[in-house]
């Protein structure tokens, strides 16, 4: 890495100004708006609340018995037809049904009503890791067993990745741009800097931009287990995700949902709305190193992080709290910890919301920057659950045991995926 300032590898795919539009200075992005459904709770307080209880999720799963790990983070109690209609839920794959589910949630948190705003000028940007698994899987086993005219004639429609996107697009009436994006367990967090981008260029006035991920099924929990990805710990699953532990051995695969609601922080105040956050910054990098292990020295982590303080006009002084990506897994906690040491020597608040909720792939970067968000807003920082020993080299400021208050006037949430994909987001109190 050159010691010159770059340009985030986000802005490649800005798609342009519009002709004529002043971008000498970027508007301020609001996040007005927030959804949610994870192992902790099927809605943003209930999941709130269980992050900063520190309760873990992880349970045996009825699904997995007798494989090698039978244990994952599910969303408990989550009915598909109450919350966005049976006719829709019938047709779609879960983890479609999950963000459906979650921008609802989100734009009834903004104020906003698909029925009363411009539609083309809504977005959606929705980040997925693996797709629709329940539905690949389902219709494998159905195809074997019972013939191919059992096959289901929706199938194509609910496991292309695409329909996600669309699918949400269609039920919020959004017929601005709308795509997909998939950078592995970053993608909810590229979504994310991608829609702040349609903003500043002035392609849409409102962005629904979040990940989802239902994958608990035997053959990709078989696939990350052989991969040495996943935690053994299957005589106490509850404390099998350790972030940055001695005793940590690999992470708790989880599902999840959340959607941001991103505006023109000037659009927001003009309908007497108040964001939650601003989005300050956004910083994206690939470490072109391996297809599954981070950059031994984190450069490609540290470049991120490095343009979005710069994208923020922030310095490692205003840095109050990072949401790590804190995995559990030997490789990625010792080089996020190193980063964040290295990058903010005075030592901001870390945590890692996984020890309780799992790591949800597609989704973590939009659930983690969703809880960023409320650390921002309420002035609290959640506990990493499990976490008893910090291993050797992850001696940082870590908040365990019990939540922590703390005035944060900005934050950062990383997010780190297979294929080196590493996006970082800033978050300032409005």
């Amino acid at each position: 890495m050159t010691g010159t300032r770059q340009q985030p590898a986000t802005a490649t795919a800005r798609l342009g100004p519009v002709p004529g539009q002043e971008l000498t200075k970027r508007p301020e992005i609001a996040v007005t708006g927030l959804g949610m459904l994870t192992p902790a709770g099927t809605d943003v307080e209930t999941t709130w609340h269980g992050v900063c209880d520190g309760t873990p999720t992880a349970a045996t799963f009825d699904r997995l018995a007798g494989l090698p790990v039978d244990f994952c983070c599910s969303i408990p109690s989550f009915d598909a037809d109450a919350a966005i209609g049976r006719r829709t839920a019938r047709r779609l794959d879960r983890s479609t049904q999950l963000v459906i589910a979650a921008a609802k949630q989100a734009l009834n948190d903004a104020g906003l009503d698909p029925n009363t705003w411009d539609s083309a000028r809504v977005a959606v940007i929705t980040g997925i890791a693996l797709g629709a698994s329940h539905t690949w899987e389902n219709q494998h086993d159905i195809l074997r067993d019972r013939g191919p005219k059992q096959v289901s004639p929706l199938m194509i429609t609910m496991i292309g990745p695409s329909a996600v996107a669309g699918e949400v697009a269609l039920a919020c009436r959004a017929h601005g741009p709308s795509l997909m994006t998939a950078t592995a367990c970053a993608s909810g967090a590229t979504a994310i800097s991608l829609g702040r981008d349609l903003l500043a260029t002035g392609q849409c006035d409102i962005v629904i931009a979040g990940g989802t991920e239902s994958c608990a099924t035997p053959l990709i929990v078989t696939g990350l287990a052989q991969l040495g990805a996943l935690s053994r710990r299957c005589d106490d699953p509850a404390a099998a995700s350790r972030p940055f532990d001695q005793a940590r051995d690999g992470f708790v695969l989880g599902e999840a949902a959340a959607v941001l609601i991103l505006e023109r922080a000037k659009d927001a105040r003009a309908r007497g709305h108040r964001p939650r956050a601003l989005l300050a910054g956004c910083g994206s990098t690939t470490d072109a190193h391996h297809p599954t292990a981070p950059h031994p020295e984190g450069r490609g982590a540290k470049e991120a992080m490095r343009l979005t303080l710069a994208d923020a006009d922030l310095s490692h002084h205003d840095v109050a709290y990072v949401n790590a990506h804190g995995t559990s897994t030997l490789l990625n906690d010792a080089v996020e910890a190193d980063v964040i040491r290295t990058l903010l020597p005075r030592g901001p608040l870390v945590t890692s919301t996984k020890g309780v909720l799992g790591h949800s792939l597609g989704a973590t970067g939009a659930v983690e920057a969703a809880l960023t968000v409320l650390s921002v807003q309420h002035s609290l920082v959640p506990p990493t659950a499990n976490l008893e020993s910090p291993d050797f080299g992850c001696d940082l400021n870590f908040v365990t045991k019990a939540a922590e208050s703390r005035r944060i006037e900005a934050a950062l949430s990383n997010s780190f995926g297979f294929g080196g994909h590493n996006v970082v987001l800033a978050f300032r109190a409005p």
